[in-house]
């Protein structure tokens, strides 16, 4: 065979090979054109014939709203901070009670209610429905706080309840005492009302969230469990609305949040033989430790963005993003690598990406001149939902790859399951009808808790676990979160009580109305 003949076959093997990558390329892009315009995860339920409910209305006069306001203010006043799982304030707790009694005279006397104290300082109330082969559901808020000090730079005292610029600032103003005012508050004005519901549901209030909800939580769990009660669904705090936060995303959006991270707390420790630091050894206890977690920190965990529920997030917001932003959220089976690499670069979006890593705690040595026998140090890790509480042990054990490293896992858990957020899911369907309710502008998506709530110990009791509450977050905000200044306005502690009102009457329906497209039109 001829030189010439071939350099003719390499020729026409490049070219066919060149002509299938540009049809390939050429393809992938109109099969991606197609789907930005044609994606739509939003219509749901919107033009759905709705059962109708009560013609109970929440109009909120000026007598009312001071009322309400008052009530909300002297909940911040009461301390009720949770220090440790051993420790937290009792009497504030006892003070609360009291409160809650006064605040809300009908809920507590209404024949309509059973309450009962669960582990002395938790609170869980049963409001039995009409109908009892509707099954019932929860709202879950807690009572406890987490410490805070004026010293740390706060505008105004965390327990004062001040009110500046049209927002009262206190600790618990946003975890989670809006929340819990606002669900008894809501109940209050229905029961006055007449209000007796069809689909019966809890409250429960834990008093420890703060510190895992081992006492609180999960003695609601095991009152409820020894009853036999099967739960609709569960709605906690969790995630709320974003207003200007998401970088490009047009008006605000409100995230309801259908699983929460998994976390692992792992101590890692190194024991040596002590000595005098005039005679030290080639490596210390704290130098091996040391390399260990330097080893955590320049090699993170691998990149998982698409596949957890942070996909459906990027989804349902695509169409409210211009392009090109919103063509590459519009096919994330596409270039969802290319989005995870360009959120990692962020650590309030790497978080989203992959299991986090933090080294939260370092400790060794007693004197300045004596080499330590021992050092430690404590990771804690948030784990993403495609990975598992051992997966993640056995990755962090690799990593460190040493020995003499020893590793124990203090506590941990595994991703909270998925929940449901299709056309049939009761749960969600109602808190997003209630959403667009109330916030008819607002863009409404699912969405992961990264942190924990009391919700996780519910598990056993229903498929659907949602973490939303309807607390607006503009820029800055989300550091207020158990940081300082923690503050929310009036306006929307008012919203909060409607959209609880809201709430409890979407659920009293008997079923989801069937999707709009799925109704033959004549």
């Amino acid at each position: 065979m001829t030189d010439s003949g071939t350099k003719f076959k390499i020729f026409k093997f490049l070219k066919i090979i060149l002509s299938s990558l540009l049809i390939t390329a050429l393809l992938l892009f109109t099969i991606a054109s197609i789907r930005t315009l044609s994606l739509d995860v939003n219509v749901g339920l919107k033009l759905a014939r709705w059962e109708k409910t009560s013609n109970i209305s929440l109009v909120i006069d000026d007598p009312q709203r001071e009322q309400l306001l008052a009530h909300f203010k002297e909940a911040i006043r009461i301390p009720t901070v949770s220090f440790s799982g051993e420790e937290s304030n009792t009497t504030a707790l006892l003070e609360f009670d009291s409160f809650l009694r006064k605040a809300f005279p009908t809920v507590f006397s209404s024949s309509l209610v059973r309450h009962e104290l669960v582990a002395n300082y938790s609170h869980l109330f049963w409001v039995p429905g009409l109908q009892s082969v509707l099954v019932p559901y929860l709202l879950l808020a807690h009572i406890d706080v987490v410490p805070a000090s004026e010293s740390d730079g706060w505008e105004a005292p965390p327990f004062s309840a001040k009110e500046i610029d049209g927002f009262i600032y206190g600790r618990g103003t946003i975890d989670d005492k809006g929340s819990l005012m606002g669900i008894l508050q809501a109940l209050e004005y229905l029961l006055i009302k007449g209000f007796a519901p069809r689909r019966g549901f809890y409250i429960g209030l834990g008093h420890d969230e703060e510190v895992g909800g081992y006492k609180g939580a999960m003695n609601i769990v095991r009152v409820l469990k020894q009853r036999g009660v099967q739960l609709s669904f569960v709605l906690d705090e969790g995630l709320a609305v974003l207003d200007g936060v998401i970088s490009g995303l047009e008006g605000p959006a409100a995230l309801i949040g259908i699983s929460e991270k998994g976390s692992a707390t792992v101590k890692l420790s190194v024991s040596m033989v002590p000595g005098h630091s005039s005679m030290p050894p080639r490596e210390s206890s704290i130098g091996i430790l040391a390399a260990a977690v330097k080893r955590l920190e320049e090699n993170p965990m691998p990149r998982l963005f698409g596949h957890g529920p942070e996909r459906g997030t990027f989804e349902h917001l695509a169409h409210k993003f211009g392009l090109p932003m919103k063509f590459i959220m519009s096919n994330l089976w596409l270039f969802a690598p290319l989005l995870g690499r360009v959120l990692e670069r962020k650590p309030d979006t790497n978080a989203f990406v992959r299991t986090t890593t933090a080294v939260t705690m370092f400790n060794a040595g007693v004197k300045v001149n004596i080499i330590p026998s021992l050092a430690e140090a404590y990771v804690n890790l948030r784990i993403h939902s495609a990975q598992s509480l051992r997966e993640v042990l056995d990755l962090v054990r690799s990593t460190v790859g040493d020995q003499r490293v020893k590793l124990e896992l203090v506590d941990g858990f595994d991703p909270l399951p998925v929940s449901s957020m299709d056309e049939t899911s009761f749960g969600y369907q109602i808190i997003k009808k209630t959403v667009l309710d109330v916030f008819p502008t607002v863009t409404v998506a699912p969405g992961i808790c990264i942190g924990n709530t009391d919700s996780r110990h519910f598990k056993d009791l229903t498929n659907d676990i949602y973490r939303f509450a309807p607390i607006w977050f503009k820029p800055g905000d989300a550091q207020r979160f158990h940081g300082i200044n923690e503050r929310i306005s009036k306006k929307n502690y008012e919203e909060l009580v409607v959209f609880y009102f809201s709430l409890i009457k979407n659920c009293d329906i008997q079923k989801l109305p069937t999707p709009h497209g799925s109704i033959h039109e004549l």
